[in-house]
């Protein structure tokens, strides 16, 4: 077969790579540049490329297509591939083809990449060959051109998912559905919804699905009764009308059952020891303590492995300590669902720093956490007239910035001993900042120079 991949960043030039070692010709077209590191790895194997262009008479040449997860369906190259009925798939579509071992998938708008890195490091640490792939920046595809492991962790967003139509996980998670990117689904959560079900639509009584019981979305799109798939759902409380495969106890404390229902067996897993802050962590560490018990992992390894893990960086992460105050880095929170669980996960008082580029948030959600626990909020945005009219009422200090190191400063003079300042901007980073991460590189070096002048200042004494 001739295969065309439609972008040439980690998904495309690994499909392209896998593509080849099983024998297909390839060619690679990309409408913006190629990075050099991609480049490199396309020239090396002798594939032939195109940047800055889509030459449609190479593209059209196609006996099939594999679409980079960020090229959007109204795109006129996917149009024109459509009207010819060339097939599209995913590069998560053609690794599944080629590997055996078992993938567990993990989906949801919020919490994919805690629960991917908190799967895989329960996996890695009790010593199953495991490898870390999809939305967390490594390719499924060139893994499985060695298909060196056993099972595969792999984080999926509803863009990846659009394009599968066989591949079957051994494991399929969805941790939540809310509103976002809806403007790839026609302004539709329900289609929305059912992109991220395409998760276990393939899946039979060999699979588990494990999914959010407490997740209205999840309850109104999923017909449950309709699917073969072994249901593993969980919450954060014992609930009656479901056999759940996992809930809390207390706060602290994990039930597990694995065949919920008739032949329950149920066992206690402590979640004491885990550095993870707030209600949406908890929810993630069922579906992970899941997984692991699902790959044969023993509660005692579960709980030792629960506490040495380490989230990705922007995500609830404390990034220092200063006169007593903690400073937390939620960079990662682009929306408004993501900060609701920052700010529900703090006890103690909070000096926010919020805004950015809004996505038409509705912020009405966050008011009564606002008022109940935010002293004082500091807006980071060139526009923050929204922010201001919504929580004003509410918040009895606001202030307004547009630089990252002024709101720092600013939150550690409002912060009291035993206050948390939480950056959790609930809006994109586009309007001040490269990318969310920027902006949470730039929190955590504005707290470390916060520190640093004071020890200075102190040894100056």
């Amino acid at each position: 077969m001739h295969y065309v991949i439609l972008g040439a960043a980690e998904s495309g030039v690994g499909a392209a790579l896998l593509a080849q070692a099983k024998g297909h010709t390839v060619f690679v077209s990309d409408k913006s540049p190629i990075k050099p590191a991609y480049k490199q790895k396309l020239t090396a194997a002798g594939i032939p490329f195109e940047e800055n262009q889509h030459t449609m008479e190479q593209v059209l040449a196609a006996d099939e297509v594999v679409k980079s997860p960020g090229i959007p369906e109204k795109a006129p190259v996917i149009q024109a591939l459509r009207e010819k009925g060339t097939p599209i798939i995913s590069e998560i579509e053609l690794a599944g083809r080629y590997t055996q071992a078992r993938c567990i998938c993990i989906t949801g708008t919020n919490g994919k990449t805690t629960t991917t890195l908190l799967t895989y490091h329960l996996l890695k640490a009790a010593g199953l060959n495991v490898g870390l792939a999809g939305n967390v920046g490594y390719s499924l595809a060139e893994q499985i051109i060695a298909d060196a492991h056993d099972y595969y962790v792999v984080e999926l967003s509803s863009f990846q998912l659009d394009d599968t139509y066989e591949f079957q996980p051994w494991i399929s998670v969805l941790l939540n559905i809310t509103p976002d990117h809806l403007d790839r689904y026609n302004y539709s959560l329900e289609a929305y919804a059912q992109a991220k079900l395409r998760i276990m639509r393939n899946q039979d009584s060999t699979g588990h699905f494990i999914y959010n019981a407490d997740d209205e979305n999840i309850q109104r799109y999923f017909k449950a009764a309709l699917r073969p798939v072994q249901q593993l759902p969980f919450s954060l409380h014992h609930r009656p009308d479901y056999h759940l495969g996992a809930y809390y106890i207390d706060e602290e404390q994990v039930c597990v059952d694995l065949q919920p229902g008739f032949y329950s067996k149920t066992e206690k897993i402590s979640t004491a020891a885990s550095p993870l802050i707030g209600q949406h962590n908890r929810q993630n560490m069922l579906a992970a303590v899941l997984c692991a018990r699902l790959a044969g992992i023993d509660k005692k390894q579960i709980e030792a492995s629960l506490a040495s893990f380490h989230n990705a960086d922007h995500r609830l992460q404390p990034v220092g300590e200063l006169n007593g105050t903690r400073f937390i880095n939620d960079s990662k929170a682009t929306n408004v669902e993501a900060a609701w669980f920052a700010l529900d996960g703090i006890r103690q008082p909070i000096v926010w720093i919020a805004g950015g580029t809004d996505k038409g948030n509705d912020y009405s959600s966050l008011i009564p956490l606002a008022e109940n626990r935010v002293k004082a909020l500091i807006c980071l945005g060139l526009d923050n007239e929204k922010l201001k009219a919504s929580f004003g009422p509410v918040v009895s200090h606001l202030e307004e910035t547009r630089s990252m190191a002024d709101a720092v400063q600013r939150a550690a003079a409002l912060a009291a001993p035993g206050d948390v300042v939480l950056l959790s901007p609930a809006c994109a980073s586009f309007d001040l900042f490269q990318n969310y991460e920027d902006r949470g590189r730039q929190f955590a070096q504005a707290v470390q120079q916060l520190t640093d002048n004071q020890t200075n200042e102190e040894a100056n004494e």
